[in-house]
């Protein structure tokens, strides 16, 4: 059982002191309040999984001190206890959202069969996260180990940065591995108890994105038929992974600069300010300097996320890698198709190693997958792979190269590095028409 911190909230002082008790005899730390007031500083100075609440505090009602505990920690687990039970007052404590009710006195047995609930639940509800969180995303399939330099500096600055609560950024080319890396370091940090949520930044028009990270109320906006709590709350005691930051919407980067300034946000719809405990790590692929410059991003965001910045290397610098991590995706990709026991001659070996991969890792695994759909010996020949693989070209600047073939490689480069033909030829300038008859001659 993981370590949790528990807030006991009773008026009487036996009842505080038999809970706190039966709790750290478990293994848990506990905290102790007798007021309302008390509680709400407690839950404001530090992070809790879980309470215990009196149903009755001398004069104050629990079940109105339950609504405010959560509208500051919205994942807080808290277990109502009263010598007041009643079908009547257990319905209504569980429809204004506590977790589970025990009737007072409660022995030591029912205090711990009640936080083992807690932790199952919990554990169950950051799996379910985190599956969701792989189905949605393209990331490739395959381990962090390396043998590049540059990479490994990366995991290394990554994996430091994991115990702390400090916010990460990821760079890198698209298809780098940065969601993979954010999983990573949220597994190693002392969150990883809670869940790890994916935000897709572009993914959205502006208006679905907000409701999607922040949450909704009924009635916000057409449509909204029922409350949305949201990906910030979602990941309440975890970590939010904003992948793609730098296409996240100019009115929204105001409303994320404050949750990381003050740890508050409010839904789509409501006035109400609600207290988020999430650890914030973004990536992006876009030279988030050039779109400061351009007015496309805060500075001020922009400080608050690069309090660690990690750069990953595109596949073409990690050449001792590929021939590992193409091993593993042939694996994992052959067993799927009712293939097993492929394998990659030299040739297929030289051709992978001396590519130079414009779509990284992502590139990497859609070229394997088509050779095991393809190929029909157990050996994958250099023949069965993409006909897009050719040898990574030698043109640098500087170089003795004539213009066109500076042109060629760079119009290669540029769109294995976007999402479109039409954004290269925006960024080169030219219409998309004239940058397909050029790549056609590539």
């Amino acid at each position: 059982m993981d370590r949790m911190r528990i807030l006991i909230i009773d008026d009487e002082k036996n009842i505080r002191r038999m809970l706190v008790t039966a709790v750290e005899s478990i293994g848990h730390e506990a905290m102790a309040a007798s007021t309302g007031a008390q509680a709400i500083d407690e839950l404001k100075a530090g992070r809790f999984d879980a309470a215990f609440l009196d149903l009755k505090l001398g004069q104050e009602s629990g079940l109105d001190l339950l609504q405010e505990l959560l509208r500051i920690s919205p994942r807080l687990a808290v277990v109502m206890v009263t010598a007041y039970a009643s079908l009547e007052t257990a319905v209504e404590a569980m429809r204004r959202g506590a977790f589970d009710y025990l009737p007072k006195p409660c022995t030591p047995d029912q205090v711990r069969q009640a936080l083992a609930h807690i932790e199952r639940t919990r554990r169950l509800e950051s799996r379910v996260a985190e599956l969701e969180s792989r189905l949605a995303s393209n990331g490739p399939e395959v381990d962090l180990e390396t043998k590049c330099p540059s990479m490994q500096k990366a995991l290394d600055v990554a994996f430091k940065a994991a115990d702390s609560d400090a916010t990460v950024l990821l760079l890198g080319e698209s298809g780098t591995g940065k969601s993979l890396l954010a999983r990573a370091i949220h597994q190693r940090s002392p969150r990883r108890g809670a869940a790890f949520v994916t935000v897709s930044c572009p993914s959205l028009s502006r208006e679905l994105l907000e409701s999607e990270l922040f949450g909704h109320v009924k009635g916000a906006f057409t449509g909204a038929h029922s409350e949305t709590k949201g990906k910030v709350a979602a990941a309440e005691g975890g970590t939010l992974f904003l992948d793609e930051i730098g296409e996240l919407p100019m009115e929204i980067q105001a409303k994320l600069l404050r949750l990381l300034q003050e740890r508050e946000y409010e839904r789509v719809g409501e006035a109400k300010a609600r207290r988020a405990d999430v650890r914030v790590v973004s990536a992006t692929n876009r030279d988030l300097g050039d779109a400061i410059r351009d007015g496309k991003f805060r500075e001020d965001l922009f400080y608050r996320l690069n309090v660690i910045a990690v750069r990953l290397p595109p596949l073409r610098e990690r050449v001792n890698d590929i021939e590992r991590l193409a091993a593993l995706h042939l694996k994992s990709l052959a067993s799927h198709s009712g293939k097993p026991d492929r394998v990659f001659s030299p040739g297929a070996i030289k051709a992978l190693r001396s590519y130079a991969w414009p779509g990284n890792l992502r590139e990497l695994r859609n070229v394997i997958e088509r050779a095991v759909i393809l190929s029909e010996g157990a050996c994958i020949e250099a023949g069965d792979l993409s006909d897009t693989i050719h040898p990574a070209s030698e043109v640098r600047l500087g170089g003795r190269f004539t213009f066109e073939e500076i042109e060629a490689e760079h119009i290669r480069r540029l769109i294995g590095n976007t999402r479109s033909l039409e954004e290269s030829a925006a960024i080169l300038g030219v219409d998309p028409a004239t940058l397909y008859r050029k790549r056609k001659r590539l």
